[in-house]
């Protein structure tokens, strides 16, 4: 699998227009949810070629087979055929349900993501992973398929609430955490809001590339990507599945610390460096202090797609950037490390 061109600009019409210039569908589409129709959309309906508007509710609720079903109905009342685009307008949780329709949808359409918050500019819109979430599992149904361009505008930032943009931050310090110590050095010595917006989504952009580019699939170092997300999923789909959601991001915090904690419990990591990295992420997101219950979350855990055998699997830093993957986690490893977050 070839990784898609991602290209990056300040500028959303001209960017998504010059793009199309160079390109001939049938049928040209637009998903939207409820939420990128009202503060996106309107940045950039007037330069789109003659389309169909989709929309559909905004939302990890959301992120399910009854909304694709909704949205190969539209297709397929459309008349979409296998020579139409799907421009997929929207955040992580839109990009890759509606990537996901599009890969599927008569064995597969064109693409074209155009994330608009830092959460899928920096992450999900990069790397060809595509999906929905299933009985409360998170993401437990999906493929593998790049979209035909994935085109990033930094200005779409601006239409975030801060609570929002701190949840894509998260993914930023993954990819410094994993992949880049020097640039950690530096994000960790500023506060959320004296960021270097487009110096850093081209810098995750690059470190993402660079790893998928080498695994598309995720047998290998792709998995260094999931650091921070094996409990962090977990504890993101429990609090949706009680009705307490939190944003991804604020899980994946969560994840980075405990999953630290068990690095360091392993001689990977040292004492110095995992205060630091917790220190930091608490600065930046707070805690999460609403409760959850352990075995229902080690549940979860034994459902984590990396798993093998009954054993939970993560990918955890070996020092500050770099990762090492298929680490064994036992019941115990958790609880210490779910501990220590407690006790921050």
């Amino acid at each position: 699998m070839v990784s898609a061109p991602v290209l990056i600009g300040s500028n959303p019409p001209q960017l998504i227009s010059d793009f199309l210039l160079k390109r001939s569908y049938t049928q040209f589409g637009v998903l939207v949810d409820s939420t990128t129709k009202i503060h996106c959309y309107p940045l950039v309906k007037d330069i789109l070629p003659q389309h169909h508007l989709l929309q559909v509710s905004a939302g990890e609720d959301f992120k399910n087979l009854e909304t694709c079903q909704q949205i190969w109905q539209l297709l397929t009342d459309l008349n979409f055929d296998r020579h139409s685009v799907l421009l997929v307008l929207g955040g992580g949780v839109l990009g890759d349900m509606g990537g996901f329709c599009a890969a599927t949808f008569k064995r597969g359409i064109d693409f074209i993501l155009v994330p608009t918050t830092l959460l899928a500019q920096v992450d999900a819109s990069v790397g060809g992973k595509l999906g929905i979430d299933f009985q409360h599992f998170k993401n437990h149904i999906g493929v593998f398929k790049e979209p035909t361009s994935t085109l990033i505008c930094p200005s779409f930032l601006k239409t975030l609430p801060e609570r929002e943009l701190r949840s894509g931050y998260a993914e930023v310090i993954k990819h410094c955490l994993i992949g880049d110590k020097d640039m950690w050095n530096i994000i960790s010595r500023q506060p959320l809001n004296s960021q270097d917006w487009n110096g850093l989504i081209a810098h995750s952009v690059k470190i993402k590339q660079e790893i998928t580019t080498q695994d598309p699939t995720e047998k290998g170092i792709r998995k260094i990507l999931n650091f921070g997300h094996t409990i962090g999923h977990a504890l993101e789909t429990y609090y949706l599945s009680i009705g307490k959601r939190i944003f991804h991001g604020e899980a994946i915090a969560m994840g980075m610390i405990m999953e630290s904690q068990i690095a360091h419990s392993k001689g990977l990591l040292t004492e110095t460096d995992l205060k630091s990295i917790s220190a930091y992420i608490i600065s930046i997101f707070g805690k999460i202090t609403e409760p959850f219950n352990l075995d229902q979350v080690m549940m979860l855990l034994l459902q984590d797609k990396k798993n093998k055998g009954g054993k939970v699997l993560m990918a955890l830093l070996d020092g500050i950037g770099k990762a090492v993957w298929d680490k064994e986690a036992t019941e115990s490893d958790i609880k210490s490390a779910i501990q220590y977050y407690e006790q921050l």
